[in-house]
């Protein structure tokens, strides 16, 4: 469970579009703040999940070899085969032009709640949907396991922390730092996506239907 944790929270931390969202974001007016709900609402979603898939499992993990870990295992290798799909898909579409979202062009107007819930808004819910199958194993009678669950969510937020604190203590390198990985994700942001997703896919599904047959 560990592992795959830190695989899906450490891909998470550096998909390209939302590290560009959150460049933009603290690059409009009262970034910093924008940025701090941005950050909140993106943690409270992530916990919101975790406590979700706990609640039904009661903190104690299936038994192996049982239909319920057995359907969690499953669902971890559709998500994996999704994924694959997506790398696929995206490497087929590499070179086309790429319209840029609309309410990128509106984060000067944009209110910290609505920050918030951008953060929400922007989740990869296939990857949190994999980590939430993840979850499914932890027990919260150890104590390796509740901080398996906090690293998750320090690694799925790490890239924006880092972002927000390099840009509160030297907002003019910030600036000029943000601005060079800004144009390099513009100019590899599809090859990031393809080996980031063929990769995890790959990991997810292969180890997902290895536990299957070995059960």
């Amino acid at each position: 469970m560990v592992l795959d944790l830190v695989i899906i929270g450490l891909v998470i931390a550096l998909l390209p579009l939302t590290v560009v969202a959150f460049i933009l974001i603290l690059g409009a007016r009262q970034g910093l703040w924008k940025g701090l709900a941005f950050i909140a609402g993106w943690v409270a979603c992530l916990v919101a999940v975790i406590a979700v898939v706990v609640l039904v499992t009661g903190g104690k993990p299936p038994a192996p070899h049982t239909a319920p870990s057995t359907a969690a295992l499953v669902v971890k290798a559709l998500l994996g085969a999704l994924l694959i799909w997506v790398g696929l898909r995206q490497r087929k579409r590499m070179g086309r032009p790429r319209k840029e979202p609309g309410w990128m062009a509106r984060l000067d107007h944009l209110s910290p709640w609505a920050a918030a819930g951008l953060g929400v808004f922007l989740q990869p819910w296939s990857l949190v949907a994999a980590g939430a199958a993840t979850v499914v194993q932890a027990s919260l009678s150890t104590a390796g396991d509740w901080l398996a669950l906090v690293v998750f969510c320090l690694l799925a937020t790490s890239s924006f922390l880092v972002m927000e604190l390099y840009a509160a203590f030297a907002p003019a390198a910030a600036a000029v730092r943000f601005d060079q990985i800004h144009k390099w994700i513009n100019t590899h942001q599809d090859q990031a996506i393809v080996v980031g997703a063929l990769a995890v896919g790959a990991w997810l599904l292969g180890h997902s239907l290895y536990a299957i047959v070995a059960a």
